[in-house]
C-alpha cells in the first residue's frame, strides 16, 4: 500500500496561509494531519475538539523538576496550524504533533543541547561557530526586488485568495525554498535534527495505515521533508540526542498583544488584530475594518462620521493602485486613517493601532486541561470573587469592609507575594486617606501561568502557597528592611500562618543589626502594617513591640550615625530620617512644645493617644534626637561633621511639629550662613532645610531675607560650586512658591511680611482654637481642650 503526502508549507500566523490549508485539506480530504510542534501536545490536541478551547491560546510545556524552564507554542484563530488542528477534530481524523520533543529544550546547560554543540569537537569550547540563519521570506523577497519581506508575502500569499487547484500555491513555495536551500542558505544544525525527527514521524504515520498524510509545517522545512534520506541516516544523526527532561504539557490562553512581541514569549506578528480581521471577513476586509476604526474613534469623542469612511475607503484603495498592490494592506489603511478620520493626528491614529492594529483578545482553555493543583484554586476563587482574567488594562477599588472586597484583596496580596502580578496597587482616584480602601490596576498576563506552576511547590492552595513562600523568603533573607517588608505584607494577605514564622526571624534580625540605616528603613513598613489592624481584624500586639523596639533603638543611633558622611550618604540617611519621622508620628503623636498653639492635625492626632503596646514619649525621644542632631556643627574634617543637609532637616522637622518657634529657626539660620561657614555646607542646610515645601519663606519674609542677604554675599569663585546644589533644591519647591519667591525678591527689601487682609499680620489664637473642634468632628477623634486666653475663668 502506498502512502501519499501532501506537505503545506506555511507562514506561521499567516492569514493568508490559514486560508490556503484551509482550502487545501478540503480538496486533499486527508485520513491523518501531521504538525510541526512538540510531540508532547498529542496528549492535550482533543481538548480542542469541543467550543471551549477559544483562541489565541498557547500550549505551554515547562520541566517537571523546574518549571522556570518553559516555553510556548501560541495559535491564533488565524494560525494555520490551529486551522488543521480543528479540521482533523471535526473530521474525527487522527492529528499528531511530528517536531523534536519539548524536553530536549530544557536540558539545563546550553552546551549539552544538541543544536548547540560544534560539528568540531576540536573547536575551542565547544560551541557552535555557525551564524544565525538568515530570514528565508527576506532572502526571497530580495531575490523579488523588494526591500520589504513582510510587503511582499503579504502581495504574493497573504492577499491573494485560494484557486482552483489549492495544492498549486504550497508547490510554489516549495520551489523557491527547494532553492534556497539548495544554496545552502538558512540551514542550521537545530533544523538538521529537527527534521530528522519530522521524518521519522512521517514514516511511523504510513506505517500506521494512513494513504493520505497531510503535513502542515514551516515552508523552510518542505525541501528537506520532500526528499527524504535513508532512515539509517535520521536515526544516526538523532543517536546524538542527550537523555531528554522530562516535561508537562497544557493549554493555557494568550493574547493578540503578547503574539504581537518578538521577544520573550512572543511570536512577532505585528499586527495581530488585522490579521484577524483579515482571516475573518468574508469579502472587502477594509470597508469594515474601517467602519471599526471609526465606531472606536468616536466612542473616544473624535468626530468621525459615515463621509470620513467613504472617503478614507477611496483612499486606501488609490493608495494600493499607485503602489503597485493587488489589496489595500495595513500601511495604506493606516495611511488613510491618519489622513482622513484622524485628520492627521498621531494620537489618534496610536490608538487604532492599539485597539484594533494589535487588540486585546484573550483566549479561553476549559475546565479540563491538565493543571497544577493551584491553577485550580486559583480558578476557583476567580469565579468565587467574580474576577474575570481579561488582557485589557482595568481598574478595581476595593472597600475593605466588606467581605467580598477584602477576600479579592487578599487574593491579590497573595499571588503579588507569589510572583504573579496579576494586580498592581494603584492610586485611587479618590485620593482618600483612610486605610479601607485599595486600589489596583488588572491585567492577565500569559506568562503567569509559567509563575503559577513555579509557586505550585510552596503549596496546592494561594493560602498555602503564599504561606510556604513567605517562610522561605524570610528564612532567605537577609536585610532587616526585607523582612518588615514581608511583614506588611504577611498582614496585608491575611496570613496569619506565616507571620509567627516570620516575625521569629526579625526578632532574631532585628537584635543582631546595629546597621541604624537599616533600622531606620525597616520601621516604616512595621509601622504602616500597624494601621491595618482595624479594618482587617488583625493582632498587631506583637508587630507594636517590634516597632516600639527598633524606634527607641533609631531615636538613640540617629545622631552618631549621621557624622562622616559623604553626600550620597547624607541624601539617604535624610530619606530615612524622613520615613522614621512619618513612622513615629503614627506611633504615637507627643504633645505640642510648651507654650505653642497647635492648630490643625497635630492638635487631633494629640488627642487620639498611641496604639495599645507603644511606649509612652516616644515623640519625645525621637524629638530630642531631632534637636541633637541639629545642634551638631560642622567639624573641619567630613569625618567628624555632620552634613548641613541632615542639620538643617532636624531643624525643618522640630519647626513644622512646633518645637522649634520661628526666632529660633531664624537664629540658627543666621549661624549657618554666617561666613564662618562654608558655603557648601550651608547650602546643604538650606536644601534639607527647604525640602518637601518652601511656603514658609513666604509667610516670614526674615528667613527670605536671610538667604537673599547670604546668597548675595558669597563669592564669584564659590558661587559657582554651589550653584548645582542651589539650583536642585529651588527645583524642588511648588512652581507656584519658586514665582512668589522671585517676585518678592524682585519687588525690593525682604524685611517686612505682608499682612493679610483684615489681620493686620497678627494670628489670633482664640479664632485659631475655635476650629479644633470642627476639625475632631471631621476626622472622628476628640479633640483635645483649646486652650484658654488669659484672664477667663477656667
Amino acid at each position: 500500500m502506498t502512502s501519499e503526502v501532501a506537505l503545506l508549507g506555511i507562514r506561521h500566523h499567516g492569514p493568508g496561509s490559514a486560508r490556503a490549508v484551509a482550502a487545501a485539506l478540503a480538496q486533499w480530504r486527508p485520513d491523518a494531519v501531521l504538525i510541526e510542534g512538540p510531540v508532547e501536545a498529542d496528549a492535550v490536541v482533543h481538548l480542542a475538539a469541543g467550543k471551549d478551547l477559544v483562541p489565541p491560546v498557547a500550549l505551554l510545556a515547562h520541566a517537571v523538576d523546574d518549571p522556570s524552564r518553559a516555553a510556548f507554542w501560541p495559535y491564533a484563530a488565524f494560525s494555520p496550524e490551529w486551522v488543521a488542528i480543528r479540521y482533523a477534530v471535526d473530521h474525527g481524523l487522527p492529528v499528531h504533533f511530528i517536531d523534536l520533543p519539548a524536553g530536549y529544550a530544557f536540558v539545563p546547560a546550553a552546551g549539552d543541547r544538541p543544536w548547540d554543540r560544534a560539528d568540531d569537537p576540536a573547536e575551542e569550547g565547544g560551541e557552535a561557530a555557525e551564524e544565525p540563519p538568515a530570514d528565508p521570506l527576506a532572502l526571497l523577497a530580495g531575490a523579488a526586488g523588494h526591500d520589504d519581506p513582510e510587503r511582499w508575502w503579504e502581495d504574493v500569499v497573504e492577499h491573494r485568495a485560494p484557486g482552483a487547484d489549492a495544492l498549486a500555491p504550497f508547490a510554489a513555495v516549495a520551489e523557491a525554498m527547494a532553492a534556497l536551500r539548495a544554496e545552502g542558505l538558512g540551514e542550521s544544525r537545530r533544523d538538521e535534527l529537527r527534521e530528522a525527527h519530522m521524518r521519522q514521524r512521517i514514516r511511523a504515520a504510513r506505517r500506521a495505515g494512513h494513504r493520505r498524510i497531510a503535513v502542515v509545517c514551516g515552508a523552510f522545512h518542505v525541501p528537506a521533508l520532500a526528499t527524504a534520506p535513508t532512515v539509517a541516516h535520521d536515526r544516526a544523526l538523532l543517536a546524538g540526542l542527550p537523555k531528554r527532561v522530562r516535561a508537562d504539557i497544557t493549554w493555557i490562553p494568550w493574547t493578540h498583544r503578547r503574539l504581537s512581541q518578538a521577544a520573550g514569549y512572543g511570536a512577532g506578528v505585528r499586527s495581530p488584530g488585522w490579521y484577524h480581521h483579515l482571516f475573518s471577513t468574508e469579502g472587502d476586509p477594509v470597508p469594515r475594518w474601517l467602519t471599526r476604526a471609526a465606531d472606536l474613534l468616536r466612542a473616544e469623542d473624535h468626530p468621525v462620521s459615515s463621509a470620513h469612511v467613504i472617503e478614507a475607503v477611496r483612499l486606501a484603495e488609490t493608495l494600493a493602485v499607485l503602489r503597485g498592490r493587488p489589496l489595500a494592506g495595513l500601511t495604506e489603511t493606516l495611511d488613510a486613517v491618519r489622513a482622513v478620520l484622524c485628520e492627521g493626528s498621531d494620537v489618534a491614529l496610536e490608538l487604532v493601532r492599539d485597539r484594533l492594529v494589535v487588540g486585546d483578545a484573550l483566549g479561553e482553555v476549559p475546565d479540563g486541561a491538565p493543571a497544577v493543583p493551584l491553577q485550580r484554586d486559583l480558578a476557583r476563587l476567580q469565579r468565587s470573587l467574580r474576577l474575570r482574567p481579561e488582557a485589557a488594562p482595568r481598574d478595581l477599588d476595593l472597600d475593605l469592609r466588606k467581605d467580598t472586597d477584602a477576600a479579592r484583596s487578599r487574593l491579590l496580596h497573595r499571588l503579588r507575594l507569589l510572583g504573579v502580578g496579576w494586580g498592581v496597587p494603584a492610586r485611587s482616584p479618590v485620593h482618600s486617606t483612610g486605610t479601607f480602601r485599595e486600589s489596583w490596576r488588572l491585567c492577565w498576563q500569559p506568562e503567569f501561568a509559567v509563575r503559577i506552576a513555579e509557586a505550585a511547590q510552596w503549596g496546592t492552595t494561594v493560602e498555602q502557597a503564599a504561606v510556604g513562600k513567605a517562610v522561605g523568603t524570610a528564612r532567605a533573607a537577609v536585610e532587616l528592611a526585607e523582612l518588615t517588608g514581608l511583614v506588611e505584607t504577611c498582614l496585608l494577605a491575611g496570613l496569619s500562618g506565616a507571620l509567627p514564622a516570620v516575625m521569629r526571624v526579625l526578632a532574631d534580625c532585628a537584635a543582631l543589626d546595629t546597621d541604624v540605616a537599616h533600622l531606620a528603613a525597616a520601621l516604616p513598613a512595621l509601622v504602616r502594617a500597624l494601621r491595618y489592624g482595624d479594618v482587617r481584624g488583625t493582632d498587631h500586639g506583637a508587630l507594636a513591640g517590634a516597632a516600639a523596639g527598633l524606634a527607641e533603638r533609631v531615636c538613640v543611633g540617629l545622631p552618631p550615625a549621621c557624622v562622616g558622611l559623604d553626600a550620597d550618604g547624607a541624601a539617604a540617611m535624610r530619606a530615612r530620617i524622613d520615613e522614621v519621622h512619618g513612622a513615629i508620628a503614627l506611633l504615637g503623636p507627643g504633645p505640642a512644645a510648651a507654650g505653642t498653639t497647635v492648630v490643625g492635625t497635630a492638635a487631633v492626632a494629640d488627642a487620639a493617644g498611641a496604639p495599645d503596646g507603644l511606649p509612652d514619649g516616644l515623640p519625645e525621644r525621637w524629638a530630642t534626637a531631632l534637636r541633637s542632631l541639629a545642634r551638631r556643627e560642622p567639624a573641619g574634617s567630613p569625618a567628624t561633621g555632620v552634613p548641613g543637609l541632615l542639620r538643617g532637616r532636624a531643624v525643618r522637622l522640630l519647626l513644622d511639629d512646633g518645637r522649634l518657634d520661628a526666632e529660633e529657626v531664624g537664629r540658627r539660620l543666621r549661624l549657618v550662613l554666617s561666613t564662618a561657614n562654608a558655603p557648601a555646607d550651608a547650602a546643604g542646610w538650606v536644601e534639607g532645610f527647604l525640602a518637601g515645601g518652601g511656603a514658609l519663606l513666604l509667610h516670614d519674609p526674615r528667613l527670605l531675607a536671610l538667604l537673599d542677604e547670604w546668597l548675595c554675599g558669597v563669592g564669584g569663585e564659590v558661587f559657582t560650586d554651589v550653584l548645582p546644589l542651589l539650583r536642585r533644591t529651588f527645583a524642588g519647591l511648588e512652581a507656584g512658591v519658586r514665582t512668589t519667591i522671585g517676585a518678592r525678591v524682585a519687588a525690593g527689601p525682604l524685611d517686612a511680611a505682608p499682612a493679610a487682609p483684615g489681620t493686620g499680620g497678627a494670628l489670633d489664637p482664640d479664632r485659631a482654637d475655635a476650629a479644633v473642634p470642627v476639625l475632631a468632628v471631621l476626622l472622628g477623634v476628640r479633640p483635645r481642650i483649646p486652650r484658654q486666653p488669659a484672664g477667663r475663668d477656667t
